[in-house]
């Protein structure tokens, strides 16, 4: 239980000397962060968390060769390794990724005394599907970080720590994200309303 308590650099520490337990409560402590960023990124349960999987064996593989330098970075340093096995995994299926709807339509859900607000919400489901459809036309840089930050309302100092970039080009990447959406529904001629 004491080991429950420990800094992320103790369990690194003690999982590098031999420790076993360390590493599964480095996990635990860690697992719902790492795989609700994976899972932001491709959408698929399968893929996530063969990503998951394969984040912790690299991590596992850094450790056990004493590659691994503690500077009180561990979390950022796993998100850094998810990050870039993401844009492996992209890169190797030469595809970006797709947003799926996940619930049948039913015509009796519109059906109702409270059609109005139901209207209301296909509306704006519609929209939502349009912006992440519109967010798929941005480079991938300028994605990633606009993502974080409205889907997972990442602050700019986590997102520059998770993408290993300054805080200003963070911004800077949020800034020509929100430019290039501009410009896109000028040029498509977009209304996003609900």
């Amino acid at each position: 239980m004491a080991n429950l308590q420990k800094s992320d650099a103790l369990l690194v520490k003690d999982y590098m000397a031999g420790d076993e337990s360390a590493l599964a409560i480095l996990i635990k402590r860690h697992e719902s962060k790492i795989y609700g960023f994976i899972y932001s990124k491709v959408a698929d349960r399968e893929i996530s968390n063969d990503i998951f999987q394969d984040t912790f064996i690299k991590v596992i593989k850094t450790l056990k060769t004493q590659s691994y330098n503690e500077e009180g970075k561990f979390l950022p340093w796993i998100m850094r390794i998810a990050h870039n096995l993401i844009i492996d995994f992209y890169r190797k299926s030469k595809k970006m990724p797709l947003f799926r709807e996940t619930e049948d339509f039913s015509i009796f859900s519109i059906m109702s005394d409270d059609s109005l607000t139901v209207e209301n919400q296909i509306i704006a489901d519609q929209v939502e599907v349009d912006i992440r459809r519109l967010v798929e036309e941005l480079p991938l840089d300028q994605k990633e970080v606009l993502m974080m930050r409205m889907y997972q309302d990442m602050s700019f100092k986590e997102i520059s720590e998770t993408t290993g970039v300054s805080i200003n080009t963070a911004l800077g990447r949020m800034r020509y994200a929100i430019m290039n959406l501009r410009k896109i529904i000028d040029k498509h001629q977009i209304v996003l309303t609900n």
